[in-house]
């Protein structure tokens, strides 16, 4: 049974895993979407094969039409229709975008009936952009939530229409809170389309301006951000390595070896004794950033930027599985006596 007042006809825009649970959510409730966007196809692995995203997969799953423009422009295709011409002709009430990761130009933007609404991973203004869960975690918040907004044509800026907070743990991943959070936008969207109306819109509106004084920018994720740079102190490299798991992860090197760092956890020195016993004694200043401090089953120590140690607990090698340290030093112990301390340039 569809759950809204009235029959609703939605296009839903979204590409990767955090939109398809969401379309799944929307689609279970009983809501009609007449047709999906997301990016085109991409040629992933070795192979280069040519590969769906989660969004499209489930879209042809559930005999949804699928449309992947590479841009909304004046370009015709092969039925010579403009790709704005074929959205119009869905005669949309409402459009509904989640991490699509295409920019709408404002023609589209006010196509459907009700316009586009945005559901963003984030307490808005607080982040902006395209990894609000990463940065989140990576700075050192105690909360983000879900953010259901009006889009406009700037980046994140349009009314805020309903928020629903989610406190972030302190062991919280990337991907663990990842998954909280999608869990609460399936919630939030159905909750917001059970008001919505096809004659009158949702009740919502116009939602409440965003402060932009407040806003913060999460620039994308690339793959050498990714690099630990161990002049940071132990607490922020810590954060960094939850938020970039499960993508890109972490990594350093021990001599010439790459190891990506899934797992650590940060060192007072007043808990060095209780955690290595009274005759461990860490070597202090002069010591430098990136020293290999103990090596056991416990866990690599190492020396970060100021006071504090961190402990690295899980690891992986290139060619090889993620595995806790006492796993990887069976066979690569080697590596961390060979080598007195981790970072690109040592031998």
């Amino acid at each position: 049974m569809i759950s809204s007042k009235s029959p609703l006809n939605i296009i839903f825009a979204g590409t990767p895993e955090f939109s398809a649970s969401i379309l799944e959510s929307i689609l279970a409730a009983g809501h009609y979407v007449s047709a999906v966007y997301c990016q085109p196809d991409r040629r992933v692995g070795r192979g280069k094969k040519l590969s769906f995203g989660p969004v499209k997969s489930l879209a042809l799953e559930k005999g949804i039409a699928v449309e992947q423009p590479v841009k909304f422009n004046q370009e015709t295709d092969e039925d010579g229709l403009t790709a704005n011409e074929k959205l119009a002709n869905y005669n949309a009430d409402l459009m509904i975008v989640v991490a699509y990761g295409l920019i709408l130009p404002e023609t589209i933007l006010k196509m459907p009936k009700f316009g586009c609404v945005n559901i963003h991973a984030s307490l808005l203004p607080r982040w902006r952009g395209a990894a609000p869960i990463q940065r989140a975690i990576e700075t050192g918040d105690q909360q983000t939530g879900i953010t259901i907004m009006q889009m406009d044509k700037g980046l994140d800026t349009g009314n805020m229409l309903t928020k629903q907070p989610c406190e972030i743990q302190s062991t919280d991943t990337g991907s663990v809170l990842h998954d909280r959070l999608v869990e609460i936008a399936c919630k939030q969207i159905n909750q917001f389309l059970a008001d919505f109306s096809a004659e009158k819109g949702s009740s919502y509106s116009p939602g409440k301006v965003q402060d932009n004084e407040l806003a913060c920018y999460a620039h994308k994720l690339h793959k050498q951000q990714a690099e630990i740079d161990w002049a940071q102190s132990a607490v922020d490299i810590e954060r960094k390595i939850r938020a970039f798991n499960s993508w890109p992860v972490c990594f350093t090197y021990v001599g010439e070896h790459r190891l990506r760092v899934w797992q650590a956890m940060v060192i007072n020195n007043a808990e060095v004794m209780d955690r290595f016993g009274q005759d461990f004694t860490p070597p202090l200043n002069p010591s430098a950033a990136g020293d290999i401090i103990n090596v056991d089953q416990q866990g690599i120590l190492i020396k970060c930027g100021g006071e504090q140690l961190l402990l690295l607990t899980q690891l992986q090698a290139d060619g090889s599985r993620m595995m806790n340290v006492k796993e990887m030093l069976n066979s690569k112990k080697h590596w961390f006596i060979e080598n007195s301390k981790l970072g690109k340039h040592c031998e």
